[in-house]
């Protein structure tokens, strides 16, 4: 439960290519173009899957915005992308602001995370933590960036811009409008960039909708006339990892207005190819708009239905999750009732317990930069029905035995302190009688 794949629609992937034999064998009008696949390609990508790569982000995000094939960076998975636009935009030393809590990348609690690997490792870029908490839902607030930026500050570290993901990893939850406005109107001001990490876009199984940042700019018309262009200072990231389910494709993508930027990074890409054989046979799956209409609908329903089952199965086991979880393969949990103290030693003392005796691989808040102890992520879209099933009935069983221990422990510390002041109401009364025959 601590693997974020989507699993869920393979049934319907596989379908397709059953249908479509020609495109997994690499052949055209029934003739092979293997040959041509095999040799070099034009490190830019093929046109066709460019083509078909935007119309499908397009198509996800309701048609309501549009994106030019001209202006996309084909890259190795979301990791590179990220990557990628940290050397495009920062230099060593400079800091990005990301809000908490954020992508773990960990199956297992590790002093890794993925962020930091992702954007830190080999850039030396510094991530600085905007403090989100659950008093309002772990929305971002204008005074949470104020303080991020400040410490920054503190730090002697430049700010080069903020990068979110939205939808939200590890919260389950997609940014509302006024949350990116306020994100817009942040990166306007300090004059810096903003990356939307919209890896899980096509995941969004319940009201409020999605809402992509190119859609907020598009509504912004204050933003035209802009002097220093805020357009060219937002960049999407995107993927077909958790939308298709397909991680180990490794097709990931940036998308920016920024010539400049797009320029830098296609030359950087040529370090983290797509292979032309999978471009070919995407763009092939993505151009059939009869697929991916029925594809995006039925994955949605499918991840709908296996959400209800986790939050039901949590429910009866006295868990709740995040009330505004609406997307993603996973939900945020709250199980800080099941701690012995407000701290995160507590918290790694629970996650060891249902790691090592409940045998549940979960995330620990902790190792997602959260600022309060006690939540966890809980994947469900990489798994049967029946695997899910068993996993509540554990955790279940695991929180009654907890509470029956913890009254019973309740109860002898009762019981202790009853026969303690019962001993002490006996040597009162011994003093007060010997003390009355002394008189």
């Amino acid at each position: 439960m601590g693997l974020a794949e989507n699993q869920l629609s393979f049934d319907l992937l596989e379908s397709w290519l059953a249908k479509n034999p020609d495109v997994a064998g690499f052949k055209s009008d029934g003739k092979s173009i293997f040959r041509e696949l095999a040799l070099f390609q034009d490190y830019h990508g093929l046109p066709s899957f460019k083509k078909a790569l935007v119309d499908f982000m397009a198509e996800i995000r309701g048609n309501k915005v549009t994106f030019d094939p001209n202006h996309i960076v084909l890259t190795a998975g979301a990791t590179s992308a990220n990557e990628t636009l940290m050397f495009c935009l920062a230099e060593l030393g400079d800091a990005f602001l990301l809000p908490t809590p954020y992508y773990p990348g960990c199956v297992l609690i590790s002093s890794s995370r993925q962020f930091d690997r992702d954007l830190k490792w080999r850039t030396g870029v510094e991530i600085v933590p905007i403090q989100c908490t659950s008093s309002n839902n772990f929305q971002i607030t204008e005074a949470a960036l104020k303080q991020a930026y400040q410490e920054a500050k503190k730090r002697n570290l430049r700010v080069k811009g903020v990068l979110v993901t939205n939808p939200s990893n590890p919260l389950g939850t997609t940014m509302s409008r006024s949350e990116l406005n306020l994100l817009v109107d942040f990166i306007k001001d300090k004059n810096m960039h903003l990356i939307s990490d919209e890896i899980y876009s096509g995941t969004v199984y319940n009201s409020p909708g999605f809402v992509s940042i190119m859609e907020i700019l598009k509504d912004r018309n204050d933003l035209k006339d802009c002097g220093a262009n805020v357009w060219d200072r937002v960049h999407i990231v995107y993927s077909l990892s958790k939308d298709l389910g397909l991680p180990g494709f490794r097709v990931g993508a940036i998308y920016s207005e920024n010539e400049v930027v797009v320029a830098a990074a296609t030359k950087m890409s040529s370090f983290g190819l797509v292979s032309s054989q999978t471009q070919y046979l995407l763009s092939a799956m993505l151009g059939d708009k009869k697929f991916t209409k029925n594809y995006i609908s039925e994955n949605l329903k499918r991840l709908k239905r296996r959400q209800r089952n986790l939050v039901s199965g949590l429910q009866k086991a006295g868990i709740s999750c995040l009330k505004t979880n609406n997307a993603g393969l996973f939900c945020w949990v709250d199980m800080r009732h099941l701690l012995h103290s407000n701290t995160f030693e507590a918290e790694m003392e629970l996650w060891k317990k249902i790691l090592y005796e409940v045998r549940l691989n979960i995330s620990p808040g902790s190792s997602c930069h959260c600022t309060e102890p006690g939540w966890f992520r809980m994947c469900f879209a990489n798994m049967s029905e029946e695997t899910l099933n068993l996993a509540m009935k554990r955790l279940k069983t695991f929180v009654q035995e907890s509470n029956h221990d913890n009254g019973c422990t309740a109860k002898r510390v009762q019981s202790s302190r009853r026969k303690s002041l019962s001993n002490w109401v006996f040597r009162l009364s011994s003093r007060e009688h010997r003390e009355q025959e002394q008189r």
